[in-house]
């Protein structure tokens, strides 16, 4: 998996924080996540977007991931959002019930709106 991190500047919401992983997320490859996203939340964005559109599989690992950065982001004063799920991603956490808990987004364009 590899991830590539963006910063995008908005005037209606400053700075956000773009983190766009490539690839299954499982229990291998989250850690790398974990990391891009520590270091994002780190520099305090207003948002944090977690562009899923280019992942394939993920796993409980992947999922405890982004829990563990939605709190952290939350902790900081920023908002995370997860956009782009494809349907197999989207089913994860739908059966999970995390789809109640997350703020989705369809696509970048509409996380960013």
């Amino acid at each position: 998996m590899n991830v590539t991190q963006e910063c995008i500047e908005s005037k209606s919401h400053g700075r956000a924080a773009v983190i766009s992983p490539h690839g299954e997320v499982d229990m291998h490859e989250s850690p790398k996540l974990r990391k891009a996203l520590i270091a994002e939340i780190a520099k305090t964005p207003s948002v944090v977007i977690v562009d899923l559109a280019d992942v394939s599989f993920i796993d409980s690992s992947g999922v405890a991931t982004l829990v563990e950065a939605m709190k952290l982001a939350k902790a900081g004063g920023a908002r995370l959002v997860l956009c782009g799920m494809r349907p197999n991603v989207l089913d994860v956490f739908a059966l999970a019930r995390l789809d109640k808990v997350f703020v989705l987004a369809a696509s970048r364009t509409e996380a960013l709106a």
